[in-house]
């Protein structure tokens, strides 16, 4: 247990966002560890809204490199992982689960019928609605209720479920990139990224779809050199109530 718990800090305290990589190859086996990490994440309701497409067809890379600006990491990654927030899969997910949970002999009819119920309140909170317009009823009531009562927001409009998939995309992305560390590869995470081509690439649906960020895999060069790390310290960032 304490050398899994030092091997995980080692990775938290080693990653770095390395900028120049070397060609390697990237195993199956390796691969399928580090997106089995990432599709581990916490997740709101474990409903895991995003997508990941890992591309290392040179002819592909190449394509989203461009689209990645042209940025060095990018360039020269081993392969590129496009992580998408994705709040089409919802309902998909929630009938998934459910069908997990019947196979199982450790969920009683009544631990099903109650996720039964979540799921169907969670698709109700979640449902904008055509033009917004339930959305808009929703936000009317949470607001009102709000007045003589401690309530929480749901995601009402279909902007803030984009903003609230994109929590669990990310919490995956820090997964995925622990996982490429404690693996023995370096990761770049990158922003900059022409999103409409990028999407139009992929085939995405501006509906349903939202690339939150690219993360370049490989092997650092030799040739680079690594900056010193800089964090504030933790009086700067942490209080303590």
């Amino acid at each position: 247990m304490k050398k899994l718990r030092d091997v995980v800090l080692a990775s938290i305290f080693q990653r770095r966002a390395v900028k120049v990589f070397e060609p390697v190859e990237i195993s199956e086996e390796i691969l399928q560890q580090i997106l089995n990490a990432a599709c581990h994440a916490p997740s709101s309701f474990n409903m895991q809204p995003y997508r990941f497409y890992w591309v290392a067809n040179a002819k592909r890379k190449s394509a989203v490199a461009k689209l990645c600006l042209g940025q060095t990491p990018a360039e020269t990654a081993s392969a590129l992982v496009v992580a998408v927030a994705d709040i089409g899969s919802l309902a998909a997910t929630s009938r998934s689960q459910l069908e997990w949970m019947r196979s199982r002999s450790e969920f009683s009819e009544a631990k099903i019928r109650d996720y039964e119920r979540t799921a169907k309140l969670g698709r109700i909170l979640f449902m904008p609605g055509p033009f917004g317009i339930f959305g808009v009823v929703k936000w009317a009531v949470f607001r009102l209720l709000n007045l003589w009562k401690t309530v929480g927001m749901p995601p009402v409009f279909r902007q803030d479920l984009f903003k609230w998939a994109t929590k669990s995309t990310s919490l995956a992305c820090e997964n995925l990139m622990i996982a490429a560390e404690a693996l023995g590869l370096d990761t770049c995470p990158m922003e900059g990224f022409d999103g409409r081509r990028l999407s139009r690439f992929l085939e995405l649906s501006a509906r349903y779809h939202e690339i939150v960020m690219v993360i370049a895999i490989g092997k650092r060069s030799h040739a680079y050199v690594e900056p010193p790390q800089w964090r504030r310290p933790l009086n700067a960032t942490v209080t303590i109530l």
